[in-house]
């Protein structure tokens, strides 16, 4: 069989398409996105919480920055004492763990999660979370 001899276009030759990730199935610039959304939610809950806070108090990086992905200011971090990482995945087992712990009745659902070598984690809703920060004041 012959093959084509029409010429390519120019707008594609040297241009590498744009490919999604084998392990994620969703392209790079989708994954920042999708990461810079949660981080933008968590600095507006953050403000959301804190209304004595100026929006330059409480950044959302960023991404591939290193550092925190949610930076505050000396005022900030008096009123909320964390380094934030944000992680926003398709999946993540800790999830089927906390719907677990959702199905044993009325109470806040808390999900204590440990590796070998590695400190226990307690894993809480976000909104929840935030009311406890709120109380501390």
């Amino acid at each position: 069989m012959a093959s084509s001899t029409k010429p390519r276009s120019t707008k594609t030759v040297g241009k590498k398409p744009r490919k999604a990730t084998r392990s994620t199935g969703i392209r790079p610039q989708s994954a920042k996105a999708k990461g810079r959304r949660l981080q933008q939610q968590v600095r507006d809950l953050i403000l959301e919480s804190f209304p004595q806070l100026e929006q330059d108090d409480v950044r959302s990086t960023s991404m591939g920055a290193g550092g925190e992905d949610v930076q505050l200011s000396p005022a900030a971090r008096k009123l909320f004492p964390y380094s934030v990482e944000c992680k926003n995945l398709a999946k993540i087992a800790v999830f089927n763990y906390y719907e677990q712990a959702s199905g044993h009745g009325e109470h806040e659902p808390l999900v204590v999660i440990k590796q070998n070598r590695s400190k226990a984690l307690a894993v809480v809703d976000l909104d929840h979370f935030m009311n406890l920060v709120r109380r501390l004041k």
